[in-house]
């Protein structure tokens, strides 16, 4: 059982890894768009927000704040 645990503890640092770095990947390329830091590292973490559908827009010219007020996640209690 001991090997077991091990096994899953060593999943769960590799997964929360790969979770991190692609959390700081996000922000980066957020942050080199033009979105201000804090607001990259708030949608790097939410992967409610399309990455790539936020960086067209900024790329054809869309402020960053508009793109994300675009793209915000619809609350849930509103959603039909």
């Amino acid at each position: 059982m001991s090997t077991e645990r091990n096994q899953h503890c060593m999943k769960t640092d590799v997964h929360e890894e790969t979770g991190r770095e692609v959390v700081a990947w996000r922000r980066t390329q957020l942050a080199e768009a033009g979105f201000p830091l804090p607001v990259a590292s708030r949608l790097a973490r939410d992967g409610r927000y399309d990455l790539h559908a936020l960086l067209e827009l900024v790329d054809r010219g869309c402020a960053p704040g508009l793109a994300v007020r675009i793209l915000a996640p619809l609350d849930e209690e509103h959603a039909a």
